[in-house]
């Protein structure tokens, strides 16, 4: 259920964003067992000018590698269990060669009522989807 917005510098191929896609779902399905059909994603491409992500102090600089993400899900998971997802995410976008200091993620939480699957209806409200347990 988690919306999951990915933002990179334009340049890759579609097979390379959608290995990026697929790497960020599958580590979201493993750590927090969704179901796997149970996936939300918005990728997009910006030119290099458009996308700014600075060190915050920590000292490094990042790529035109870089993949910022964010992740709008239900609140109510542990601070382990979200650094066990980032642990996560990194190790995936590793695989496809996405250095550490180029992976940034934004984790912003939310509740039932502000999900609307469709039909002007917060479904979570209505009774239509079961709230998902955490």
């Amino acid at each position: 259920m988690p919306l999951v917005r990915i933002d990179v510098i334009e340049g890759r191929t579609s097979a390379e964003l959608q290995a990026i896609g697929d790497a960020i779902h599958d580590a979201i399905v493993s750590v927090y067992g969704i179901p796997a059909r149970d996936r939300f994603q918005i990728i997009t491409e910006h030119p290099s000018s458009q996308i700014v992500a600075e060190d915050a102090g920590l000292g490094f600089d990042r790529t035109a590698g870089v993949v910022m993400i964010q992740i709008f899900t239900q609140r109510g998971r542990t601070d382990e269990t979200k650094q066990q997802l980032y642990a996560a995410i990194n190790g995936a976008l590793a695989q496809l060669g996405v250095a550490g200091h180029d992976v940034f993620i934004g984790y912003v939480e939310n509740g039932p009522q502000d999900w609307s699957f469709g039909f002007g209806r917060a479904q979570y409200v209505t009774g239509e989807l079961g709230v998902p347990s955490l």
